[in-house]
């Protein structure tokens, strides 16, 4: 498998929601594999064993004290010092323990506007965007959080 791709997230959490969102856009599909893990990506630990993909994607919104919708490539190292959505363990957690398993991971985060009621019309834009990068395998295409 060259591609999985984890989308996480509460679909009733505002911007929390991107992940669930790229996940119903990425489903139909048939040449990506997604899984929307809700807010327990550490649930689905055993999917990824299974197919041992060569890139791993994580998408979540993440407080990056940027414009909301603004997209980055989020570093692992990086993970530890933001606040990141509502989940059981720290996805810094779960990537480590997942690397023995993927060729590459790639946490890309989506900075929040709001975290109640619907997605913000920003952030679906940028959901809309990973969708394409996603698509056309352009993900390294996206910038790096500094």
């Amino acid at each position: 498998m060259d591609y999985l791709i984890l989308c996480v997230g509460n679909r009733n959490g505002g911007d929390d929601a991107i992940g669930p969102y790229v996940a119903d856009k990425l489903e139909s599909d048939e040449n990506i594999a997604v899984i929307d893990c809700g807010t327990v990506p550490e649930n689905y630990t055993s999917i990824v064993k299974r197919y041992k993909p060569k890139q791993l994607v994580i998408v979540d919104a993440v407080e990056m004290n940027l414009t909301p919708g603004e997209m980055r490539i989020v570093p692992k190292e990086k993970i530890g010092r933001m606040h990141i959505s509502t989940h059981g363990i720290p996805l810094s957690v779960l990537m480590d323990y997942l690397e023995k398993y993927v060729g590459n991971i790639f946490f890309i985060g989506i900075q929040p506007e709001k975290m109640s009621g619907e997605l913000s019309k920003n952030v679906q834009n940028s959901g809309e965007k990973l969708v394409e990068f996603i698509k056309n395998n352009k993900i390294e295409q996206i910038e790096l959080l500094q």
